[in-house]
């Protein structure tokens, strides 16, 4: 039920009386307990037993937070809690108890700045206006809250939320994209929930449109998940589903093995006393906050009656009062008028200032889009040059044309590595990038910068050594990716500068609280070393230390602004010492979670396979003509026949008149873009592999791709081997994958 605006009032004043009544007299041995305590640990606890369903030990869990948040007077955790609850109730289908927490929240949100608060606020308003067939109002509430905060698992529920909505208002391919792209999520709270979830939206935008063998694959990997994870109601869920999917498939044994399946769980004597102990305990936290409500508002009416006797003395000392204010009204007075003055002058001054800043962002802009614009537009001629010059090596040429051929595919080499980095670097200025938070093993990582750098130690005759402490736990939470990154420039600039020397890259555990660990790093080398007066510059951009430096050794002087900006994004700053003629050490420390529960190794390389291409046929999607027959020859190298589409259009009615074993799709084209081909191809081809072929630009976003339908991503230009090893992957494997399911 909703509560007037009167009520609303009341509750408002009476909730921040008693958590400052709270806060003043917390001076009890469980008060003092309870400020120790963390309202996060509770939370998350909470959110845990809520996606099992174990809804009795997520209120319990919230009512303990609540308690905290009252003894520390934090009145935006105890909005949190409003939530939370508010959360949990609708989970219930109370509604009634879902709009009570909820107006709590509003009531206290009117007094404080709290962004993550009213975007959490918007975000239950959209839920239940969906729940009211209120579909596009939703949306619109949904699309507000995602401006307040961005949060990354508040933007992902976001995103299943509208998954959802999409999805009942049969609007598939949007759908269809939210769902895919919280399959292969990144949240370090619920990432398996939001993909089971996703999976079984996906199941059932498949059964909709009648695609049910990609339905039956769906709910499958949802049901593995959901058993995984002990997830109740999405057990049910996928269970249903497949009971439904199996038997349109005329799969009767499976689609009987399912039915039985909720049968057992609807009859079993867990399922009846799970929802007789969450309806008593919901109700009891329910009845057990309007009674301490309750005894509030006595306590509240006990005080204004005894401050009525102490009114005698309020009206002597009202008049003393009165004949101060009446001096000070006076001196107010002339303060003001010297304050409205000294405002005007910092209107003005202000007004300059945002001006300026202005004047910089839209040059920041600028400089951002043009280096962009340049960077991708040069991969295009650049893919023509590694690639013919990969070509022509393979056709036996003479030793002279070999040396030239090496020369340029040298020079081609370093052109895209320049790019590369230019590229990097203008995606952390414009804040496109953010570090990831996956599982992985930090010495697999540091091992194979190490090995792919060996070659260049070898060249050097310098020893190339990892100084590894075993005391680091063995799986670690962070982003191997940039991590590799980092070290990549680092190991290769001391490489660079280190001649019949020593390079050692040393990592140590330094501290370790319960997953909370802090790793300390270090690239040591014995090599030229840096001046003192250089070193200030040296993380500059294009910065070597001197243009002798820089013709003598060459490099783009990027590697070390890469390395500040990427250990920026972790909160972390690269330190140096060196002396000249001794050497230099770069430094930094990392604070990241463990993970010393798993031990299955999580492979971070690709792995090699051969594969029999022969017989194969591919479709080609690409509008440059250079490019298209560069594509077209490497393919028949392995005896693989293609078909060329020059652009989107093409593409879609070669896709739908013709059998193909994969489509290589390039992503920017005139007219059609590849994206768009790709959504029109999967909605009458959802089993041909898609994969984009692109020189991928500053804008460019691989979850994008991903939730348009393709399968995986080569960007451009590529190097053979990554080339043939994806082709051969998407192909095979994903048959494989298929005929087990089938």
């Amino acid at each position: 039920m909703r509560f007037n605006l009167q009520h609303i009032k009341l509750t408002r004043i009476l909730l921040v009386f008693i958590l400052i009544l709270t806060a003043q007299t917390g001076h009890s041995q469980d008060t003092l307990h309870l400020k120790n305590k963390d309202v996060r640990i509770y939370f998350e606890a909470a959110r845990a037993h809520r996606n099992r369903d174990e809804t009795d030990l997520a209120l319990e869990a919230l009512e303990k937070a609540a308690e905290v948040a009252e003894a520390n007077a934090d009145v935006k955790a105890l909005v949190d809690c409003y939530h939370k609850f508010a959360l949990v109730y609708l989970k219930l289908k109370k509604e009634e108890t879902t709009y009570f927490y909820w107006d709590r929240a509003k009531a206290l949100l009117k007094d404080i700045e709290y962004p993550y608060g009213h975007a959490m606020q918007k975000y239950i308003e959209a839920i239940l206006l969906f729940h009211d067939d209120k579909n596009f109002q939703a949306i619109f509430m949904l699309n507000e809250a995602k401006q307040l905060n961005n949060d990354r698992n508040f933007f992902n529920n976001i995103l299943l939320a509208e998954g959802n909505i999409y999805l009942k208002l049969e609007k598939f391919d949007s759908a269809a994209k939210n769902f895919n792209s919280l399959i292969v999520n990144t949240d370090i709270y619920e990432s398996d929930y939001l993909a089971t979830r996703a999976h079984l939206g996906l199941a059932q935008l498949h059964f909709q449109t009648e695609k049910f063998n990609e339905a039956a694959i769906n709910a499958e990997n949802a049901l593995k998940l959901a058993k995984k994870n002990n997830f109740f109601k999405e057990i049910w869920e996928a269970n249903e589903m497949l009971t439904n999917t199996y038997e349109q498939l005329a799969q009767y044994p499976k689609s009987l093995e399912h039915n039985k399946n909720l049968l057992h769980i609807r009859d079993s004597l867990f399922n009846i006393a799970k929802m007789k102990t969450e309806a008593k305990t919901a109700e009891k936290i329910q009845f057990d906050f309007m009674s301490d409500e309750i005894k509030r508002q006595e306590a509240k009416i006990e005080e204004l009656n005894e401050s009525k006797n102490k009114s005698d003395i309020t009206a002597i000392l009202t008049s003393a009062l009165l004949t101060i204010i009446t001096l000070l009204a006076v001196s107010l007075f002339r303060n003001n008028q010297i304050k409205l003055k000294t405002n005007e002058l910092l209107q003005t001054k202000n007004n300059e200032l945002k001006a300026a800043r202005d004047a910089a962002v839209t040059a920041m802009e600028a400089k951002t889009n043009f280096l962009s614009t340049v960077s991708h537009e040069l991969r295009t001629p650049l893919y023509a040059v590694t690639g013919l010059t990969h070509l022509l090596l393979e056709e036996n040429p003479s030793k002279n044309q070999k040396e030239h051929l090496k020369a340029l595919k040298f020079s081609g080499d370093y052109l895209l590595n320049f790019i590369n980095d230019i590229l990097q670097i203008n995606k952390i200025d414009a804040d496109k990038l953010e570090p990831l938070n996956v599982q992985f093993n930090l010495k697999k990582v540091l091992q194979e910068v190490i090995d792919s750098l060996k070659q260049s130690a070898q060249n050097n005759k310098t020893e190339l050594i990892l100084d590894y402490d075993p005391e680091i736990p063995y799986h670690i939470l962070s982003d191997p990716l940039k991590l590799s990154q980092v070290f990549l420039n680092l190991v290769g600039n001391a490489l660079k500068f280190t001649k019949n020397g020593e390079v050692r890259v040393i990592a140590k555990l330094l501290k370790k609280n319960d997953e909370d660990i802090t790793l300390y790093f270090e690239v040591k080398d014995t090599g030229i070393g840096i001046a003192k007066e250089q070193q200030e510059n040296i993380f500059d951009g294009f910065e070597q230390g001197s243009i002798q430096i820089n013709r003598e050794y060459g490099g783009t002087g990027l590697g070390l602004t890469i390395v500040k900006s990427l250990l920026g994004l972790f909160g972390s700053k690269i330190q140096l010492q060196s002396e000249l003629g001794v050497g230099s050490s770069f430094f930094f420390e990392l604070e990241a979670k463990s993970k010393e529960s798993l031990v299955d190794d999580i492979p971070f390389a690709i792995t090699e396979q051969e594969y029999d291409f022969k017989g194969l046929n591919i479709l080609i999607v690409e509008d440059n003509k250079i490019n298209q027959v560069i594509t077209k020859k490497m393919l028949s190298k392995k005896e693989i026949t293609s078909d060329i589409a020059n652009n989107g259009a093409e593409a879609i009615d070669l896709a739908r008149e013709n059998y193909y074993d994969a489509i290589l799709m390039d992503i920017h084209m005139p007219g059609i873009g590849g994206e768009e081909a790709t959504v029109e191809i999967r909605k009458f081809d959802i089993v041909t592999p898609i994969i984009a072929l692109t020189a991928i630009s500053l804008d460019d976003s691989l979850e994008s791709f991903y939730a348009a339908g393709c399968n995986d991503v080569i960007t451009k230009p590529f190097k053979p081997e990554v080339f043939y090893q994806k082709i051969g992957e998407n192909i095979f494997n994903r048959k494989e994958l298929k005929n087990s399911i089938t």
